[in-house]
């Protein structure tokens, strides 16, 4: 069995998902599967893919389904997935030829149950880190204490272990298509530090349709999950008192947008009550910014 699943979530990417095949045809380790979840595409994404299949030149399994956002792919992704890791490039990103290769000499070398996986850099597609390096003082790190105390910056790739992303399904509510994806990393914090890798494992392009792109949107759409993402964000037993204040803010902007009292459902009513204006302005933000742009099913 091979070490490592590729996996990218897409949905209607057909004009750029050619750009991620020809990456990972020229992966110089092919010591990996390339695991494609179709999230309810109606352009010809599956017929692309059946030719590359036909290529035969790197392993493909392509799974399609009704959409169910991006959280909605990674729960079915990770329920497919059987190797010892995984890492998710995205529908228009791609890989660097050294990139499987540089995971998978990494891992033996330095792996262990110990810890969740790798964390590397992500990189625009002329070569530029995204952000900061990673510190080069330490061998591993949470990833909330990168990012909180070490005052790491920018998109890193990160390369779990299956078993534990197997942990903490992302839920899926009705209606709505998206859940923060540092849910899942965050739990796993709980109990976990990730290996440093200074180095590219994925080049990344911000494409006009990608979520990343269209938070506000995103945010308007599918406030309980963003409730949820933040609520369990609040609970986190390593946060500071600063974080779960900024968490806070969007709570109370999530729960007003679905109409709901945000007191009665937050962990921390002190820091709730102190971050509520904040919270009120963020959600008349969001109203005005959105306005005539969301439509509602």
């Amino acid at each position: 069995m091979k070490i490592l699943t590729i996996f990218t979530p897409t949905y209607n990417r057909a004009y750029c998902l050619e750009v991620c095949y020809k990456s990972l045809v020229n992966q110089t380790c092919k010591d990996f599967s390339w695991l494609i979840i179709d999230d309810g595409s109606t352009d010809k994404t599956k017929e692309l893919v059946e030719s590359w299949q036909y290529e035969d030149l790197i392993e493909i399994v392509y799974h399609w389904q009704e959409n169910k956002g991006m959280h909605g792919a990674h729960n079915t992704a990770y329920e497919m997935i059987q190797t010892e890791l995984n890492v998710c490039i995205d529908s228009d990103d791609y890989m660097p030829e050294k990139a499987v290769e540089n995971i998978v000499n990494f891992w033996r070398l330095n792996g262990n149950k110990n810890v969740s996986g790798i964390i590397g850099l992500d990189s625009y597609s002329n070569g530029k880190v995204i952000g900061t390096k990673l510190p080069t003082n330490i061998k591993s790190s949470t990833l909330f204490d990168l990012y909180n105390k070490y005052r790491v910056t920018g998109d890193k790739k990160l390369v779990y272990r299956t078993e534990l992303t197997k942990m903490y399904q992302y839920p899926v509510f009705i209606n709505e298509k998206y859940v923060g994806l540092n849910y899942k990393y965050y739990m796993l914090d709980k109990n976990f530090e990730l290996l440093l890798m200074n180095e590219v494992l994925c080049c990344v392009e911000y494409l006009p349709d990608g979520s990343s792109l269209n938070m506000l949107q995103q945010y308007r759409r599918n406030p309980k999950g963003f409730a949820f993402y933040r609520k369990e964000l609040m609970n986190l037993p390593f946060a500071t008192t600063s974080f779960k204040f900024r968490q806070a803010i969007h709570f109370v902007s999530s729960n007003m947008l679905m109409k709901n009292n945000f007191l009665k459902d937050s962990p921390n009513k002190w820091i709730t009550i102190l971050a509520s204006p904040l919270g009120v302005l963020l959600y008349c933000f969001i109203l005005l910014k959105t306005r005539g742009k969301i439509m509602f099913n």
